[in-house]
């Protein structure tokens, strides 16, 4: 990698390699111009004249998906069982739910917005080999839109507020990652984040495009109820992320649907231990007796209390399908249904639905 100056000068800059763990970011200023040359062969692989903050990738990352590949049911499964076990070790909590949903300030949306709008020409293959299953990226391609550190913190310790605000506790910056591009077809299997750092966190909704059913980002509350959130640009939901299990089963639908996302971490300030500890005083308590539920609305709307419970409490989230996790294999079963249920199969209801009596 080469700085050139006005006389056409070169000024070499540091070795690339392969990988997205070795990015290397570079600060200069609008028109410079880097030139990037094969150390081998002297091929010049790129010349970039620098426009804005972004990210520029070199050479393309072979694309994993085989549509002959149908051999990770039994790695799903196995995920969804210990997922499951991870969420019931997390002792402390922080709200009546769980999750909640918000919106960006304007500023950051604009400021999130207009990097995407930017960059995302220069989306790169996200890399998940060894990283288990949590996306299907052996069916999907999944991009990424890697940011500078500097505005990432920008960002993140602006929505810490928010965030503190949602849990009532100071908090610690921790993790911010993405932007994550999914394309038409892609599905996150449940499970919880990273328990040391990702106490409470936000998932934003950067952009998204032709997407023909909404794309709802399911949570599981505090008594494995699951919620449907349907988002839209510059909306954000909270999350205690190393608790509430959250995924997205049901495939991104819409030819050439696309939908672009941040997530943002947090933990207490100075206590990597939170998860051990019980709920300080003053802690709402969890949600779990919400009475007997009934579906009011379509079955096919998410987001506008097409189910009804006796405590209002539980929200306009609450799932359609009514579906409440026991175990892991309970999880694994959902992520078959909804597949089915997209593919046009009738998938018996019977022992799906909320029951009260076991919560």
């Amino acid at each position: 990698m080469y700085w050139v100056g006005q006389r056409g000068d070169r000024h070499k800059h540091p070795e690339l390699k392969w990988g997205e763990r070795n990015t290397i970011f570079v600060n200069t200023a609008l028109g410079h111009k880097f030139l990037f040359e094969d150390p081998e062969t002297k091929e010049v692989l790129l010349e970039h004249v620098v426009d804005f903050t972004g990210i520029r990738t070199i050479g393309e990352h072979p694309s994993p998906v085989d549509p002959n590949d149908e051999g990770y049911a039994r790695n799903i499964q196995e995920t969804l069982v210990h997922e499951w076990d991870r969420h019931k070790k997390v002792k402390r909590t922080f709200t009546e739910l769980g999750f909640s949903k918000g919106r960006l300030p304007d500023d950051i949306f604009a400021s999130m917005g207009a990097y995407h709008y930017n960059n995302d020409k220069y989306r790169a293959l996200e890399e998940w080999e060894n990283k288990g299953v949590f996306v299907n990226w052996w069916e999907v391609d999944v991009f990424f839109i890697q940011a500078p550190w500097e505005l990432k913190l920008v960002w993140q310790t602006r929505i810490k507020g928010l965030v503190e605000a949602w849990t009532n506790t100071e908090l610690e910056n921790t993790s911010l990652y993405g932007m994550r591009r999914y394309e038409e077809g892609a599905r996150l299997v449940s499970h919880v984040d990273r328990v040391t750092t990702h106490a409470a966190s936000v998932i934003i909704n950067v952009a998204q495009g032709n997407v023909t059913k909404p794309w709802t980002i399911e949570v599981h509350d505090h008594a494995d109820r699951l919620h449907e959130v349907v988002m839209e640009p510059g909306d954000i939901v909270y999350y205690e992320s190393a608790k509430c299990l959250h995924g997205r089963n049901t495939p991104l639908q819409g030819a050439g649907s696309y939908y672009v996302n941040m997530f943002s971490h947090y933990r207490p300030a100075g206590d990597p231990d939170w998860y051990k500890r019980p709920n300080p005083k003053g802690t709402p308590e969890p949600l779990i007796n919400v009475g007997d539920c009934q579906l009011v609305g379509p079955a096919d709307q998410y987001s506008s209390g097409s189910v009804h419970c006796d405590d209002p409490a539980i929200g306009i989230h609450l799932s359609p399908a009514q579906f409440t996790a026991r175990n892991g294999d309970d999880l694994y079963d959902w992520w078959i249904r909804v597949r089915q249920e997209e593919d046009g199969e009738d998938i018996p209801t019977e022992g799906n639905e909320i029951n009260q009596d076991e919560l």
